[in-house]
Formats: structure tokens, C-alpha cells, sequence
């Protein structure tokens, strides 16, 4: 791990973890505690921004699917003009900054504009998430790969291979999937998905505040609606809560 110092007029893209900050990296505590200028996103936890340069000034870019939002385009001025005053910036994003994080477009910008950067990936979503639930995200005889989609994009819901997506024994970790589920729903029975293939949601993961809603495909709108979910959640296609699915594999084994 190198131990080189954040330098000035230089931007580091840190991913924040998914909320808790004893997941945060050693080298995002030590890029946040030498950050002149933190820009950060709407989910990053504020317990994480506490840990950052106390001398350090806090630009708040965040983003939010169908809701209000600083441009794309405005979030690459803001870091490329903080940079070029010779601050040390920290792009601070929930997460992994690699995983639908736009990164790519940031980087393209402070590239075009000569400023030197890196990027220090955290935890995803799906990591915390399935930990939260007792699971793994692959596991020998169910499924030799896992998907990782959005539920939305800049077209709005997102479409995806749903003939695949529908087949048994599937696990797909979505992000951003809560107001895209009845869409989702609709798609996979649309292609022969079983309505009780196992999802869940997990609200705020690693987090105190932590919520678990276990559900089936057939329920999941409803169940969404009335759990009233308000933070940000990750949803898991094809996976339940550990005592869950051995609740489900005894009562299977009853009635064989």
C-alpha cells in the first residue's frame, strides 16, 4: 500500500465504503485527512465525513435517480476547477467509485485538463449487502457468476438480458432498484422468471439503521411499498437471508 502523501493540485477518487466507517480503507482515511477540498456524494455517511481533514472544505455534489441533482457536467467543473487552485481534492463517492459511479466521466475530465489522479476503490454495495444477509454471492452448484445492474439509467429503467436474468438459480445484486421494480418484476415474468424466486432488500447496509426486507418476485412491489424503504437499498435477485432459505429447504423437506 503506497504511503505517498496527497499531492497539491492533484485529485484522488476515493470510494467511501458502504456506510460504515470501519469499512473505510486505510488509504481513504489517509487521502480524507490530507484533502484540502472534499467533494462528496449525497450517500456518502456523515460519520465518514467527520473523519476527513478538519480543515478541509466539504462540497456536497450529490445526485439522486429521478429526483434532484447537481449535472454531471457540473461535478467534473467543480473538481476540475478546485484542483487547478492547487488544492488536494478528494471526489469522494459511496462505495466502490468503479461500480456505477461515473467515474469514467470524471476522469476524463481532470485527464483533459492536465491534473493527476487516482483512484482508491472501497467496498461496493453488494459486498456489505450480502454479508448482512449470511450469503455469498456465488456458491458451488447454484451460480458460477453474479450480475451487477442498475435499475435505472440515463434513459430511465434500465433493460437488461431478462431471458437469463429468468432462469433458475440466477443472482443478480441491483443498484438503484427500488423505484424500478415493478418494471423489473414485470420483465423477468415476462420471461418465465419462477414468482417465487427468492429477493431481498437491504436498506442502509453496514449501517445502525440497517433493514433487511426479505420478499419473493411476485411480492416485491408490494412489500417494497409497504416497508417504505427511504434509504439507499441494494436488491438481491435469487438470494434470501440465510434463515430464511433454511426455513424454506426444511418446510420443502416436510412435505416431500
Amino acid at each position: 500500500m503506497s504511503r505517498t502523501p496527497l499531492q497539491p493540485g492533484t485529485v484522488a477518487f476515493v470510494g467511501a465504503g458502504p456506510g460504515d466507517p470501519d469499512l473505510l480503507t486505510v488509504k481513504a482515511l489517509r487521502a480524507l485527512q490530507q484533502a484540502d477540498v472534499v467533494i462528496h456524494d449525497r450517500l456518502v455517511a456523515r460519520d465518514i465525513l467527520d473523519l476527513a481533514n478538519p480543515a478541509a472544505q466539504l462540497l456536497n455534489a450529490g445526485k439522486e435517480g429521478f429526483g434532484p441533482s447537481m449535472s454531471q457536467d457540473d461535478i467534473n467543473g467543480l473538481i476540475v476547477a478546485q484542483a487547478l487552485t492547487g488544492a488536494r481534492v478528494v471526489r469522494l463517492k459511496g462505495g466502490d467509485p468503479t461500480v456505477f459511479g461515473r467515474l469514467d466521466e470524471e476522469l476524463d475530465a481532470v485527464s483533459a485538463a492536465g491534473i493527476d489522479w487516482h483512484v482508491v476503490p472501497g467496498i461496493t454495495a453488494a459486498s456489505a449487502s450480502v454479508a448482512a444477509i449470511g450469503q455469498s454471492q456465488t456458491k458451488r452448484g447454484r451460480n458460477a457468476a453474479v450480475r451487477f445492474l442498475t435499475g435505472h439509467d440515463m434513459k430511465g429503467f434500465a433493460d437488461h438480458d431478462w431471458r437469463t436474468l429468468a432462469r433458475p438459480g440466477e443472482v443478480a445484486a441491483i443498484y438503484m432498484g427500488k423505484k424500478s421494480a415493478r418494471f423489473i418484476q414485470g420483465r423477468l415474468i415476462m420471461h418465465g422468471a419462477d414468482r417465487a424466486t427468492p429477493v431481498t432488500v437491504i436498506e442502509n447496509a453496514s449501517r445502525l439503521d440497517q433493514r433487511v426486507l426479505s420478499t419473493t418476485l411476485e411480492r416485491l412491489p408490494a412489500d417494497l411499498a409497504e416497508a417504505d424503504l427511504t434509504g439507499p437499498a441494494l436488491t438481491f435477485l435469487g438470494l434470501a437471508p440465510r434463515a430464511a432459505e433454511a426455513a424454506l429447504v426444511q418446510s420443502k423437506q416436510e412435505l416431500a
